[in-house]
């Protein structure tokens, strides 16, 4: 029972984790159109964060995986595995 509820505040954390990068990197491609920074500096940042989103997503898999919520883990494991393969 108290697993569960730490469970979901540890998915919360990450889930939020995961709307952060995609908010900094909308922010980053927001301000390569303004013409704020160059290309070169808007892709490091973006591809800075690409990394730890992908290892975030296989830790959301894998949190499925193994609370048994096998319609979620079968959901993410399409994306977990083309993530994968890049």
């Amino acid at each position: 029972m108290a697993w569960e509820a730490i469970l979901w505040v540890i998915f919360f954390i990450l889930n939020m984790s995961l709307i952060a990068f995609n908010l900094y990197q909308i922010v980053c491609l927001s301000d390569l159109e303004a013409d704020y920074m160059n290309p070169y500096e808007s892709s490091s940042r973006i591809n800075a964060v690409v990394v730890p989103e992908f290892v975030l997503h296989g830790v959301f898999c894998a949190l499925f995986l193994v609370t048994g919520h096998w319609a979620m883990f079968l959901l993410t494991l399409p994306i977990a595995f083309y993530n994968a393969k890049l």
